[in-house]
Parts: structure tokens; C-alpha cells; sequence
């Protein structure tokens, strides 16, 4: 995968020495242990990977220009991505690039008009009436799970807030798929690490 350049965006080229260097960056850094071995089919994966988190962030910065928009304008990456889940949810290039203030007010923006009726609201805590269920104290410090949900007007906040989190996020990252859709050309042996297309997208057990 020496091919130059490995992908460009808009038309300008990404490459192959920003690979490296965001690679070497990394196996420099104290998660270095953690990585794959260069060279293998998960070694290269980890390149692929790498090639999405740089394009995506040439998107984001270009929109972001686009906008006039600034890092003064960005909310709280805790308030974006408030757990694990979340991060799962939106995938994990677009998790790491809202790590920059400039991407989480590029998010601001592009979902300032999601929004969540009181329906949608009732009609999750009817689904899910323990979701945000206290459990209940037992002896010796030990807890049990709860029998019976809170009214709907005691948590319909809670709901409110987690499900305009999870449609932000959403509408984020369809955006987000869309835009690098239109700007995005990857070289061969750089395709996306899910591509099935790629020889080293196998699953092994």
C-alpha cells in the first residue's frame, strides 16, 4: 500500500507520508502495545483506518471553513458523546474527529433542527418503562432491580434528552456519510476497512 497519493478529498491528495505519520504518532504513543504489527493484514486494516480519520478530518475542516464556523461555537464533547454507547453509535472515525471543538460545532450546526415530539417521548417510555428505573435498596448495601417504572412526567426529561442525543448523532453521521460520499476518493488498497472488496476484510473466529 506505498501507492501516492492514497485518497484525496475535494480533490486535493492525501498522502502516503500522512499515513505514516499519523501511524508513527501513534506507535510512538503510549498505546503503542495495543497496536497491530506492521505488515499484517490487521496492520494494514489499522492504516485503512487511519486513511478515514484523515479524509474525515479534511471534510470537517473544510465544512467547517464553509460555515465560518469556529471552536468558540462548539458544545461539550461529554454532552455529544456521554458514554461508550454513544461512541459505538456514531462510529468510530467520526468519534475520534469530534475530539476537535471545530468538528462538535460543525455537529451543532448541521443538527440544530433535530428535534423530538412529547409522542416519540411517550411512546419510549411505554416501550421501555424501567429504563430509567431506580433500583431498589436491599440489605447489607446490596441492590435489586426495580419492579415498576417511574410516571412518565418524572423522567420524561431524562427520555427527552437521550433520545435527541441518539437523533443528533444519527442525523450527524448520515450527513457526515453523505459529504464524504461526494468528496472522498480512496486509492486502491486504501478502501475503507469494512469494504468487503479488500482482502484483509475477513472474519475470523
Amino acid at each position: 500500500m506505498s501507492a501516492d497519493p492514497v485518497a484525496s478529498v475535494a480533490g486535493v491528495p492525501v498522502h502516503a507520508g500522512d499515513v505514516d505519520a499519523r501511524e508513527a504518532w501513534l506507535r510512538n504513543g503510549p498505546g503503542a502495545g495495543a497496536l497491530p504489527l506492521t505488515g499484517t493484514s490487521e496492520g494494514r486494516q489499522l492504516r485503512r483506518w487511519l486513511t478515514q480519520l484523515i479524509v474525515t478530518e479534511r471534510v470537517i475542516a473544510a465544512e467547517a471553513a464553509a460555515r465560518g464556523l469556529t471552536a468558540a461555537a462548539a458544545p461539550p464533547e461529554a454532552e455529544l458523546l456521554p458514554d461508550v454507547a454513544a461512541q459505538l453509535e456514531i462510529g468510530s472515525v467520526a468519534a475520534a474527529v469530534l475530539a476537535d471543538p471545530r468538528a462538535r460545532a460543525l455537529f451543532a450546526d448541521v443538527t440544530a433542527a433535530v428535534v423530538i415530539t412529547d409522542d416519540q417521548v411517550a411512546d419510549y417510555h411505554a416501550r421501555n418503562p424501567l429504563r430509567c428505573a431506580q433500583p431498589r435498596p436491599e440489605v447489607n448495601g446490596w441492590c435489586a432491580p426495580a419492579v415498576a417504572g417511574p410516571p412518565l412526567e418524572q423522567v420524561r426529561p431524562v427520555i427527552a434528552r437521550h433520545l435527541l442525543g441518539a437523533a443528533r448523532r444519527r442525523a450527524f453521521r448520515m450527513w457526515l456519510d453523505a459529504r464524504r460520499a461526494a468528496l472522498v476518493r480512496l486509492a486502491p488498497g486504501y478502501e475503507h476497512p469494512g469494504d468487503p472488496r479488500q482482502p484483509d476484510n475477513t472474519h475470523r473466529h
